[in-house]
């Protein structure tokens, strides 16, 4: 790693030394024989470390770290000094030094030490960058992100939130569907009331309809007592019904007319209870698919879908993986107790190339796997989870030079076309609009692939 080095030294000759090898190896350097001279210039200029002799005339190398340590607190110093005692190294550190180097010393050990120093400050200003951007990027409670596909999210959220219309939420697994509910929630008019979420797909449908609308007393073998349902609980708030898609079909009559009566009947009861709430649904199912394949009813998709929100994959988010990276590593590292403060570039690099077909909530648990792992202050590749190591994009095969790997035009369009699907978490609606079909007509071509599930 180069950087533009500031050299101290009141020997020219020392300077000259210096300047001529750490140019060799790459560094840009500038060099004065004067402590204020180059205590004026590293305020008035962007350095990326200075190394600074101890013993000078005048202003001694440790006054000028302290100085440079107070007013530019963002560039190591790293000192030279002839007198290799404990006592000198103290000082230079307790003076803000990020390192210090003993004469005599080879300029390869100088060189390894500037590296560092540059890295860490690279890092330190990463590291400020991405909190800047974490801080300003919050407008919704927990959700983060500054990317395209993010920032149209929020442009509907704030057009939406004091709305009382019914929303439904979609997105691969993972994606936050409940954070933004609840932001939803949080930030409208009903954000004094409660905010109620149910899973769906969590519970058998008898008790799932218990749940939802309640039950008299009597009305099975252990209600003892008449209980109200989550719609009458929610009342002044919002009900979340989480996995809507997984909802058992025959409970589906009784929950499109409650929404549409705004009334719920408990189980066992002989009249209904009137409630005043706010649906949001959420569902990581192709509920379109799901009614023409006859598993949702299309009247209570058309109920519940009165505002749609979409939530992006991770991998169409672009660079909000290491904003969301960066809040995770502070998080557990505070939690761990440990001095990690950000990523390497190599880490970096490989968590935006990977697919994240868990999404935030798989790079959540790969952060807090790698802060457990790490062993300095910065995450490594090493640290990451070996399919994030190694993962490598996979690509549609075309062409070829080979004549005995073409393959027939249908194969190719099998091929691109199982490609979309893939990339798209297997959400059929999007794959059709993606590649100009209609569902009809995609529904054919993946009978014909034997691919139809």
């Amino acid at each position: 790693m180069s950087g533009h080095i500031l050299i101290v030294d009141d020997e020219q000759s020392m300077c000259e030394m210096l300047d001529a090898g750490l140019k060799k190896r790459g560094f840009t350097t500038t060099w004065r024989t004067s402590a204020a001279e180059a205590f004026d210039l590293a305020i008035g200029q962007d350095f990326d470390a200075v190394v600074a002799d101890v013993n000078m005339r005048g202003m001694s190398g440790i006054e000028l770290c302290e100085r440079i340590a107070k007013n530019r607190p963002d560039v190591p110093v790293v000192v030279i000094t002839a007198f290799g005692s404990l006592e000198t190294a103290i000082s230079a550190m307790r003076a803000g030094a990020y390192d210090f180097i003993t004469k005599p010393f080879e300029i390869d050990q100088l060189k390894l030490t500037l590296e560092r120093a540059v890295q860490h400050r690279s890092l330190r200003e990463e590291v400020r960058r991405l909190r800047r951007a974490v801080d300003e990027s919050q407008r919704f409670e927990e959700i983060l992100g500054t990317s395209p596909a993010m920032k149209k999210v929020y442009d509907l959220l704030d057009r939406i939130s004091d709305s009382d219309a019914s929303v439904l939420i979609t997105g691969e697994s993972g994606t936050g569907k409940e954070l933004v509910a609840r932001a939803l929630h949080k930030r409208g008019r009903r954000a004094a009331g409660p905010f109620v979420p149910i899973n769906c797909s969590a519970m058998p449908e008898t008790l799932l309809e218990s749940e939802l609308f309640g039950h008299a007393r009597g009305a099975f073998t252990d209600a003892k007592a008449s209980r109200a349902g989550l719609f009458v609980q929610a009342t002044g708030g919002t009900l979340f019904l989480d996995e809507i898609g997984d909802m058992p079909l025959g409970l589906q009559p009784k929950l499109l007319r409650a929404l549409q009566e705004r009334a719920a009947r408990p189980v066992g009861g002989d009249t209904e209870v009137a409630f005043d709430v706010r649906v949001v649904a959420a569902t990581n199912r192709d509920l379109e698919s799901a009614v023409e394949e006859r598993r949702f009813r299309e009247d209570l998709f058309y109920r519940i879908n009165v505002i749609h929100v979409e939530l992006p994959p991770l991998r169409a988010r672009g660079s909000d993986v290491l904003l969301l990276a960066q809040k995770f590593l502070e998080h557990f590292a505070a939690v761990s107790q440990k001095n990690v403060v950000g990523l390497s570039t190599g880490a970096a690099e490989r968590l935006i190339a990977y697919h994240w077909p868990g999404n935030v909530r798989e790079l959540q648990n790969c952060i807090e796997r790698a802060v457990a792992l790490a062993f300095c202050e910065q995450i490594t590749v090493d640290d990451l989870p070996e399919k994030v190591r190694s993962y490598k994009s996979s690509h549609v095969i075309v062409a070829s030079d080979d004549p005995s790997e073409l393959v027939p035009m249908e194969e190719v369009e099998r091929r691109y076309v199982m490609r979309v699907l893939e990339a798209v978490g297997g959400n059929k609606t999007l794959a059709a609009q993606i590649l100009g079909f209609d569902r009809k007509t995609l529904y054919r071509k993946l009978d014909r692939y034997g691919e139809l599930k």
